[in-house]
């Protein structure tokens, strides 16, 4: 399966991105470098293979597994399912390439941009399902994904910590946005799902 090849080369790269700070470095997010030399712009894409911990690995790719798994051959036909992760991975990196790229203090690192739009795009499919935060409490996903999207916003407003808060809100309105696109009709029975709410029955 695509997702598990994605899992076995992030982890490989990025182990040995944590091993060599050189290979970290040319492989990151890094706006200011991009905006002086072009030929920089494979770093959009590079930045989902790398992360800054084995904490950071490790809880992006266990995401990975349990939603892209649901996604690649279910919802999006491996082609698509490539696509749609290329894509997320550099499209949920623009906000903060245009706001950074003059600071040249700024990196970013991580497949969290991907994880999220794989996360959101399954929302739409199953509204009322059971995501675990920090494995432990039990939250239905949708009241999850207006958490997360209201958290990212205003904590990328804030902008007061090292985490990429912008890339995760990009990435996850990319996810719902490319799924609406690809799958309309997602929307219809999106809609009907939210309507049978389970703790009414």
């Amino acid at each position: 399966m695509l997702t598990i090849g994605i899992i076995v080369i992030t982890s490989i790269v990025s182990i040995i991105a944590m091993r060599n700070e050189a290979v970290f470095n040319s492989l990151c997010l890094h706006p200011y470098e991009m905006k002086e030399n072009r030929k920089e712009s494979f770093r959009f894409l590079s930045v989902g293979f790398i992360h800054a911990d084995f904490g950071h690995l490790f809880f992006n790719m266990l995401t990975l597994y349990f939603f892209g798994t649901q996604l690649e051959g279910h919802v999006f036909s491996e082609t698509q399912f490539i696509v749609f992760y290329t894509s997320a991975t550099v499209l949920s990196c623009l906000n903060d390439y245009a706001k950074q790229k003059d600071n040249p203090n700024y990196r970013a690192c991580g497949a969290s941009g991907a994880v999220s739009a794989v996360l959101f795009a399954l929302v739409l499919f199953r509204p009322w399902g059971i995501v675990y935060i920090k494995f432990i409490i039990p939250v239905y996903f949708i009241l999850f994904a207006i958490g997360y999207i209201i958290y990212s916003y205003f904590m990328n407003k804030k902008n007061e910590d090292n985490i990429a808060h912008g890339i995760h809100l990009w990435g996850a309105l990319y996810g719902i946005a490319f799924t609406l696109l690809m799958k309309p009709e997602s929307l219809r029975g999106f809609l009907e799902t939210i309507k049978d709410p389970p703790f009414l029955k």
